[in-house]
């Protein structure tokens, strides 16, 4: 089929160029943009059977005002001195005359509670956490602020949910353009280095530049007709996989293609027979992304299940361009793509990766356990493993929103961010007794992790309840003191929940909600996705092996190497970031970023070495020899891959952001693990010690004719054969 495929390719190059070129023109110009479908609001990804969900709906319906986004006005002295009371008379003036202002969907500005240093006020937006014109009404807001301010003895700053999206939008705007730049010129420098010709190094750049075009209002068509939601951090990865997978693709085909024009084939025939050899492993491995991306459509939390889907397809247009589009653009350039270097012309003698596939197949039991060893010496560090949900710790310190946090800190509970709600719903049809609701509230000071109760109001006479106005519904509003978003102030609402579960009062059910309580169905969620996503695309992997092996014995070891690759990563990450840098934990998603990056692209390596080892089976090598003839002609192409895409990868740390930096390190070091250790020892070892057992019961190993031309010349030499 592959040979079909390249034949009808190198024979029509200028309609392949025509048709995608077409293509990505159309769609930029009509298609919709992928940025419309972001939403920032982590909660709004949970289904409707978690107890957050409902409270939240409860209070769309009876408290309106309570479910409008808000931001938090931190007012101290700009001398660092307590507040006079001329100060918060003066605080008092400024919110109302900024709620009076007129910006457009706020609905009000009021004055707080203020204390020694610190006075605070609250902006209501009106709209969900995803709109724009939310952010835009929080930027517009703070221009109208500064002037007011200038001219007191008063800094004022913003935080809250509101101003934690606009500096995370902020933020990962830079994210985008850093990553993208670094990423560009990573890949163009590594790949001058290893091909020495500017028309190869320029090359996957050039592709993958027009393949996003493609991709990208794809995966917004798909959406939109679906009503995918795309979290926000896509847009960034999105880059990152595409041209990591891309320049992966593109890499295995120009390295089999130079060994083809090595071995005499015309260049023409060199493509064709390329694609013929290569196309199965690219197919496959793509496919194995595909299926490990797709299977997120298993998740219960929507962020997720939006981010599997929308990769997938990424992955799947980024293959068909390297079976289609990359052999038509190499079939007419020729060997010219590798100008000015000569060294596509002769096969070098002596490499480094002769020298290690000569190793492998000398003692491959020593390989194996050398490389066993220091995947599970990373893996111990799992067992310290932490999630991390503080959205405020994963960005940049000095953005206003955080500075404002720590500010604020100094004289209020970390809770104060993101009060939690209880409301109680009338179950007897029966108004809520408010002189119960309030025994019930008080009562709550007693709970553990609690640090204050919120009045209800400036009217409601030091009542902390807010009863609604068909009286069938109360709002309770509790300040933790823990941050709101740490695992200390999650791990308090289960027991927050059993409490007013347990002293509920006559006739009504309580409910938690708020953004901590969210939070905490989010990790339940987490825990629960990764529990089914994990072993379904694991099974399904390991079928895509299983049918391009024709065996049963070596998906499961290879598998089994995947899984440990996926440990080990996670391992070296809490080693650096837990262990070493001292922080509470990891980011929660990053089990799911390492599973979709880690485990995918190292079934990569894995299809690509396993596949040039029965190929070298096939021309009637014994299993040490295959492995070795695999290493040494393969493992180029799987270290170039690696570098770049563990460079990709990294550039992520440049961000700026938390997440990114721990996501880019914890990839980078996976797929280095991947490559170097996993694909380039463990597996030819285990394959060569496995023997033809390991394809069982296909034998795809076995020799399909006599040794071919040349062939002689490459079987590595082992030591008793000198």
């Amino acid at each position: 089929m592959f040979g079909r495929l390249g034949r009808l390719v190198v024979h029509n190059p200028w309609k392949v160029i025509a048709a995608w070129l077409i293509a990505a023109i159309a769609l930029v110009m009509f298609a919709p943009k992928l940025s419309d479908l972001t939403n920032q609001d982590q909660s709004s990804f949970l289904p409707g059977k978690y107890e957050s969900v409902q409270a939240q709906k409860l209070a769309e319906k009876a408290f309106p005002q309570s479910t409008e986004q808000t931001a938090l006005l931190v007012f101290k002295r700009a001398d660092g001195k307590n507040l006079t009371e001329a100060d918060k008379t003066r605080v008092k003036e400024i919110t109302g005359s900024l709620g009076a202002a007129g910006v457009e969907h706020v609905s009000k500005v009021e004055a707080g509670a203020a204390k020694d240093r610190i006075a605070l006020g609250t902006a209501y937006i009106k709209g969900e956490q995803q709109d724009k014109f939310v952010n835009e009404a929080l930027k517009k807001l703070r221009d109208k602020a500064k002037p007011m301010v200038d001219k007191t003895d008063l800094k004022l700053g913003f935080t809250g949910s509101v101003a934690i999206n606009v500096d995370n939008e902020d933020a990962f705007k830079k994210a985008e353009a850093i990553v993208g730049i670094v990423t560009i010129v990573l890949i163009i420098v590594l790949l001058l280095a290893i091909y020495r010709s500017p028309i190869a190094a320029l090359l996957p750049v050039i592709m993958v530049a027009l393949v996003s075009m493609v991709a990208s209002p794809v995966i917004a068509i798909v959406g939109k007709a679906t009503g995918l939601q795309v979290d926000q951090s896509l847009n960034t990865i999105l880059i990152v996989v595409l041209f990591g997978i891309g320049t992966d693709y593109i890499l295995f085909l120009l390295f089999r293609y130079r060994e083809r024009l090595r071995a005499g084939d015309d260049r023409k025939e060199a493509m064709i027979v390329s694609v013929e050899r290569v196309g199965e492993a690219i197919a496959s491995a793509a496919g194995a992304v595909v299926i490990a991306f797709g299977a997120m459509l298993l998740a219960t939390f929507g962020s997720f299940k939006s981010m599997g889907p929308g990769l997938a397809i990424a992955v799947i247009v980024m293959a068909i361009a390297a079976l289609t589009l990359v052999p038509a653009v190499v079939s007419l350039i020729g060997p010219k793509v590798f100008w000015p270097s000569k060294t596509w012309q002769h096969q070098p003698k002596g490499t480094a990766f002769h020298r290690i596939g000569g190793l492998v197949g000398r003692k491959p039991v020593a390989v194996a356990l050398v490389a066993g060893v220091v995947m599970v010496a990373f893996a111990a560090g799992a067992l310290n493993f932490k999630a991390d949900y503080d959205q405020l710790g994963q960005l940049p310190g000095d953005t206003e929103s955080a500075k404002s946090m720590k500010d604020m800190q100094l004289d209020f509970a970390a809770g104060t961010l993101n009060p939690t709600q209880i409301y109680l719903k009338s179950t007897d049809g029966k108004p809520i007794d408010k002189g119960a609701a309030e025994r019930f509230a008080l009562s709550f000071k007693d709970v553990a992790g609690v640090g204050d109760l919120n009045e209800a109001g400036e009217d409601a006479g030091g009542s902390h309840v807010k009863v609604s106005g068909d009286g069938m519904s109360a709002e309770i509003a509790i300040v933790l003191k823990e941050s709101p978003f740490a695992n200390k102030a999650l791990d308090t609402i289960a027991p927050l929940r059993d409490f007013a579960h347990a002293h509920q009062p006559e006739g009504t059910k309580a409910m938690v909600g708020g953004q901590t309580a969210a939070f905490t169905d989010i990790r339940k969620a987490t825990n629960r996705d990764l529990s089914v996503i994990f072993p379904v695309a694991g099974l399904l992997i390991a079928l895509v092996l299983g049918l391009l092996l024709r065996s049963v014995v070596a998906p499961w070891y290879l598998m089994l190497a995947v899984v440990l690759g996926f440990v080990s990563t996670i391992g070296a990450t809490v080693l650096v970031f837990q262990t070493l840098a001292g922080n509470s934990g990891v980011m929660f998603m990053l089990p799911v970023m390492i599973y979709m990056f880690v485990v995918a692209i190292g079934t990569d390596y894995n299809i690509l070495m396993v596949a040039r080892l029965r190929e070298e089976a096939k021309e009637g090598h014994e299993p040490r020899q295959a492995a070795a003839l695999a290493v040494e002609h393969a493992g180029p192409s799987i270290a170039a891959a690696g570098v770049i895409l563990a460079g990709t990868f990294a550039s992520l740390m440049m961000a700026g952001i938390d997440m990114m930096t721990q996501m880019g390190f914890a990839v980078s070091v996976g797929i280095c693990i991947s490559a170097f250790v996993m694909s380039m020892f463990l597996v030819p070892s285990v394959t060569a010690l496995i023997g033809h057992a390991a394809w069982w019961p296909g034998h795809g190993d076995r020799a399909t004719g006599p040794v071919g031309r040349g062939d002689e010349d490459r079987k590595p030499v082992f030591a008793g054969d000198r």
